[in-house]
């Protein structure tokens, strides 16, 4: 997908947009309250797409479960969309809770409900996309059809927090189907919906919801692989801008008319992607652009097999990449975003 053209013609309404986006995440990053709360959230309930799947997406559909997915953690393909652990892993490790179990597998392993639910499916957004899987207003069915059956109680909602993925895969459906015109306006729409998913998973009686800011979607590698992984396009992250300029405006919003100042939070994951980015050693990442598994050629990606031989590569230290495969984290990319959000106090902030 060729954003360069496709996103052209929005940077003059961007440009006007740039300089109040970045003075709305450095107000938000401004707000730090520092509550040690002993008695945290003891479940976590996860929605979105493949930066928090943890193994919902169907074996048949996603190379998630083929070879060399899943090679670091847990050492064979899991339906993780890494190497490894991914974002919804970190989070619960921070809550101190166990990752929560993936939906498709809550039959089979009914002793796991009690740390949260994972509804993510890689591929999928908060409209529908070309991946016929459950989009968030799905999802969030799923979690009320739950509390109907009486898996989960008034009290454990109350204990608990919930997770919100949005990381692009409307946007990448929205161009391949009708290329940049309209784009706009299709952000605020994603944004409108994003905000009414909110407001419901808070209506089921969930305390606390976390929505990722979108991440910068122009230091992917599926953006960066035509300039050699170099450096990151900033035309694409002029639409992530946008996204998460209007995302501050209706998370404030929300807050301003919830009873609890603080019920809706944003997890800052662009500007802790960016400083990861921009300083990888700190981290130890060695290659900050370029991806670990790849394709033999452009006909093929990580994970390809064709007359079951092997069409992708693997790098020698998947933990000095931060970018996995074109599109996802390695574990240790992941592990650095966390890190970086929790110096930042970020977390404490946010979770508690």
């Amino acid at each position: 997908m060729n954003f360069n053209k496709q996103l052209f013609l929005l940077l003059n309404l961007f440009s006007v947009l740039l300089l109040s986006g970045e003075r709305v995440l450095q107000a938000e990053a401004g707000h730090r309250h520092h509550h040690h709360h002993h008695h945290g959230p003891t479940k976590l309930f996860v929605f979105g797409d493949s930066y928090a799947d943890t193994g919902n997406i169907q074996k048949a559909v996603s190379s998630s479960w083929k070879d060399p997915y899943g090679i670091t953690f847990p050492g064979k393909p899991a339906g993780r969309f890494s190497d490894g652990r991914v974002l919804t892993d970190y989070i619960a490790k921070y809550l101190k809770v166990k990752s929560p179990i993936p939906y498709r597998y809550r039959k089979l392993m009914p002793q796991h409900v009690k740390y949260g639910m994972n509804f993510a499916f890689g591929g999928t957004g908060v409209f529908n996309t070309s991946v016929p899987l459950p989009n968030m207003t799905n999802q969030i069915d799923f979690l009320q059809q739950l509390i109907k059956d009486k898996v989960y109680s008034a009290l454990d909602l109350t204990n608990s927090v919930a997770l919100v993925s949005v990381a692009g895969n409307d946007y990448s459906h929205f161009l391949q189907t009708n290329g940049s015109e309209g784009l706009s306006s299709f952000v605020a729409s994603v944004i409108n919906q994003t905000t009414t998913n909110l407001i419901r998973i808070r209506e089921l009686g969930v305390k606390k919801v976390v929505v990722g800011a979108l991440q910068p979607i122009g230091c992917l590698p599926q953006i960066t692989v035509s300039i050699s992984f170099q450096r990151c396009n900033e035309t694409p992250n002029a639409l992530v801008l946008l996204h998460n300029t209007l995302l501050n405006e209706a998370v404030t919003t929300l807050n301003q008319q919830t009873k609890e100042r603080s019920t809706f939070r944003i997890l800052n994951l662009f500007d802790s992607f960016m400083s990861v980015l921009n300083h990888p050693s700190t981290h130890n990442i060695r290659d900050r652009l370029k991806p670990c598994c790849v394709g033999v050629s452009s006909n093929y990606s990580c994970g390809s097999v064709d007359n079951n031989v092997k069409k992708y590569r693997v790098c020698d230290d998947p933990k000095s990449a931060f970018f996995w495969d074109f599109v996802h984290p390695t574990q240790a990319g992941w592990h650095a975003v966390y890190n970086k959000l929790r110096t930042m106090n970020e977390l404490q902030r946010i979770l508690y």
